[in-house]
């Protein structure tokens, strides 16, 4: 599957409704924060300057995004991962791989020449001028720590290059983020709203860098590219402190709890955030299958035919939902997958 989420292929091949199904296929907090109300003129009116202002203050604050960077709204990260190539250096791009697959998507379809390296201190080619580091990685969760990332802006900059750092899981990895040690260095750093938040159909998403680059991104997303509900809401839940750092601690503690699950189910833990945990198993395919037929939906990679991806099931009632699944998974002889 090129992305977890979408469970209309798999009611059509199990049946079921989408409220039949626990979806465990994608690194979305299952806990949203709770939208506020919203008055009605956000809904009715075109969004103002000033209320993206006050979205782009809420953001630089949560986001800890230095001075000297400049900060854009889109309508999620996907936008912005779609304009990159039109905006940054000209050149060969390498990218810490295996990784969110869009990323190569946007350059190859681009007409760039893609590399993907399997470590982010590989040593580049002279004609690579982009540098694209997912940190923390989608779907191993390999960090690259602030202190690296801030070397590799410097070298990406003495290049005539630049140094695209993806965050989308930063909010629920403390210390992970680079934004806070990027003074004084170029590079482009993305955040996603719509996972940590857990609201991901409001597509909402930023970019911080070098005001050039993040200045011509803001002119090809042209006027109005995030709606008033996503600017009112966004302004709200990234200003609300207390509920961030609640909702890191949960996190924590129900990936801690899944897993211990899947460790005394027979799978291997190797990698995750806490959104989603990475697991081995001897027959990918055929676990996620076996899951599929009772109605719980994982993500699995061509590329890796041991690795599940598995994301929170939202509580104890949805643990004990995929538990009772992998016991009768684990028990048959088809699908049995141990490590």
């Amino acid at each position: 599957m090129k992305h977890g989420g979408d469970l209309g292929g798999a009611m059509a091949r199990y049946g079921g409704l989408a409220e039949d199904w626990l979806d465990l296929s994608t690194g979305i907090n299952p806990h949203a924060y709770p939208v506020p109300s919203l008055p009605a003129r956000c809904w009715q009116d075109l969004p103002s300057l000033g209320a993206l202002d006050r979205l782009l203050a809420a953001a630089r604050k949560a986001y800890e995004v230095p001075a000297h960077l400049m900060l854009v709204a889109a309508p999620g990260t996907q936008a912005l991962i779609a304009l990159l190539p039109h905006v940054l250096p000209q050149g060969d791009v390498a990218i810490a791989g295996p990784t969110y697959g869009s990323h190569g998507d946007a350059w190859r379809r681009a007409g760039r020449r893609v590399c993907e390296i399997t470590s982010p201190h590989a040593e580049l080619a002279p004609e690579v001028k982009v540098l694209v580091i997912v940190n923390p990685n989608n779907p191993d969760g390999r960090l690259v720590d602030p202190s690296s990332l801030r070397h590799m802006a410097g070298q990406m900059a003495e290049r005539g290059g630049m140094l695209v750092i993806d965050e989308a899981f930063a909010d629920c990895v403390p210390g992970a983020s680079v934004m806070p040690h990027l003074a004084g260095r170029p590079a482009l750093v993305l955040r996603s709203f719509g996972k940590f938040y857990g609201l991901a159909g409001l597509r909402l998403g930023f970019a911080a860098g070098p005001e050039a680059i993040v200045a011509e991104l803001g002119e090809r997303l042209e006027s109005w590219a995030v709606c008033g509900p996503a600017i009112e809401t966004g302004v709200q839940a990234l200003g609300n402190d207390a509920w961030r750092r609640a909702m890191m601690a949960q996190l924590a503690d129900e990936a801690a709890d899944l897993t211990l699950s899947l460790q005394m189910h027979g799978l291997s833990v190797f990698g995750g955030t806490p959104l989603f945990v990475l697991a081995g198993t001897r027959n990918a395919a055929g676990l996620h299958e076996a899951l599929a037929r009772q109605r719980i939906w994982t993500r699995i990679f061509d590329y890796a035919p041991t690795w599940l991806r598995i994301g929170l099931p939202g509580g104890r009632e949805g643990l004990a939902r995929l538990e009772a699944a992998l016991q009768s998974a684990m028990a048959d002889s088809g699908t049995a997958s141990g490590r």
